[in-house]
């Protein structure tokens, strides 16, 4: 973060100073809401959450070495006291960005993808210069400003993933730091049911655009026929990506080996490049597209474009995470989250990581239940088990309650014997299952929303001695 004192983040936030005998002492170390997070010189922001107020943890934060408090009222330290620290956040990253005139900052948004493609985004621009660009999912009211607070003047890069509940968020979230480059990946079923639709998702989304300078750069994704239309809410410059011949960087020759990593030809404005990555899926080739468009538009050449997206791994935990145990098994870790659109696209790569004639391995689908679809919930998920049957999947096993059971009757009813599928109760139970029944070479895919903690499924699975193989 850049050193302020606490005397000008007072004046940021619009708060003020108590037990602070020195408004000059510098604050100079990273923000911080979780205490135990704590460094010398930083500042812990008390936010009240459900279940802790970080008001109790003030002292603690200040005995370990924060310089002071945000905080909502005195609490016997040093503080900044605001009406809402939530809000003072956002203000304290708005006066850090303000002062970095010259870091590009990228904001990017979508259904599906934001992570994996924040991250392989921060991993090109990397090679340009000093780039903010944390693994995990950090784009609420909170993370979002905890990112930008860890800019400081070496930084040229910072990378942002922006998140909506609701109409508004977005365009909140682009106040506070502002983007010159805005990237919206698609429009999918995702929170539906909170959103009230593809339609309101498409108008949330396309906030981020909106919020462009006249001089700034929207990254649209040309296969998308909703993001297509926020092309004229922009001033912004359009840049296109995708495989349609309307994209300016598009994939040429897309295939997949035989453990389901993609190899295509990018082909940009300056020229064409191979590329082969190290990510599994061929849904990975879209976010590397947008990528590509990102640091294409930053001044990255092609054949460095290419050579980092080969090298790119994927940073955050539980997408598409791919490890074989010293027994053969293959354990796809995609617990973090899923919609329709994801749970397509992983089950399409676990049928690419099969392969073909006798050689072919058998293959598992651990599925939850995927939430916020409203009311396409009972269809969606019999969409996803008849999916898993049309792609030849061994077996289906579904956990949960009613979701699962709707999953489950899809792909029996899509199936010839009603063996294509088993419903189980919980992870426990599908664990228990799998370990009787699961053998070596087999692959296992997990994944559903992430209130379903189906990652403690795959967890079990490469626990013990069974784990002692290494990720692919």
């Amino acid at each position: 973060m850049i050193a302020l004192t606490l005397a000008e983040v007072a004046t940021a936030v619009g708060g003020t100073l108590h037990d602070a005998p020195d408004p000059q002492a510098p604050i100079t170390a990273q923000v911080v809401v979780d205490s135990r997070q704590v460094q010398p010189g930083g500042l812990f922001a008390a936010v009240q959450g459900e279940q802790v107020d970080g008001h109790d943890f003030a002292a603690k934060a200040v005995a370990d070495g924060a310089t002071a408090v945000l905080a909502t009222r005195p609490v016997g330290v040093p503080a900044v006291v605001v009406d809402d620290v939530v809000a003072a956040l956002g203000l304290l990253a708005r006066a850090v960005v303000d002062r970095l005139p010259d870091a590009a900052v990228v904001g990017l948004t979508g259904s599906s993808g934001k992570t994996s493609t924040k991250d392989l985004i921060g991993q090109l621009l990397r090679r340009l210069g000093p780039t903010v660009c944390p693994a995990g999912n950090f784009n609420n009211e909170i993370g979002l400003p905890l990112t930008a607070l860890q800019a400081d003047r070496e930084t040229r890069f910072l990378v942002l993933e922006m998140g909506a509940r609701g109409k508004g968020h977005i365009a909140y979230l682009t106040r506070l730091t502002p983007p010159r480059i805005g990237l919206v990946l698609n429009v999918g079923s995702a929170h539906a049911g909170e959103f009230g639709g593809k339609a309101a998702i498409a108008e949330a989304k396309g906030e981020l655009v909106e919020s462009l300078p006249a001089d700034g750069v929207a990254v649209l994704n040309a296969d998308d026929p909703l993001v297509r239309t926020m092309a004229a809410r922009t001033r912004a410059r359009v840049v296109w990506f995708g495989e349609s011949e309307q994209a300016q960087f598009r994939a040429r020759d897309v295939r997949l080996d035989a453990s389901g990593r993609p190899s295509f030809t990018l082909t940009t404005p300056t020229g064409s490049a191979s590329v082969t990555l190290r990510l599994y899926g061929e849904h990975h080739v879209s976010n590397a597209l947008a990528a590509a468009a990102v640091a294409g538009e930053l001044g990255m050449s092609v054949d460095d474009t290419a050579a980092a997206l080969g090298e790119a791994d994927a940073l955050s935990r539980w997408r598409m995470e791919v490890v074989e145990r010293a027994d053969g098994v293959t354990v796809v870790n995609d617990a973090y989250n899923a919609n329709p659109e994801s749970v397509r696209a992983a089950l399409r790569t676990l049928a690419a990581m099969a392969g073909t004639g006798e050689e072919r391995r058998r293959t598992w689908a651990v599925l939850g239940e995927m939430r916020e679809l409203g009311e396409d919930t009972l269809a969606e998920h019999d969409a996803i088990g008849r999916l898993a049957v049309r792609l030849n999947i061994t077996k289906v096993v579904a956990v949960g309650g009613r979701e699962a059971a709707w999953l489950d009757m899809g792909a029996k009813n899509e199936g010839s014997w009603g063996e294509e599928s088993v419903l189980v109760s919980d992870a426990d139970a599908a664990v228990e299952l799998l370990r009787d029944q699961v053998r070596p070479g087999d692959v296992v895919l997990v994944k559903a929303s992430r209130a379903a903690g189906l990652e403690r499924v795959a967890e079990a699975l490469l626990a013990g001695d069974e784990a002692t193989g290494a990720a692919k």
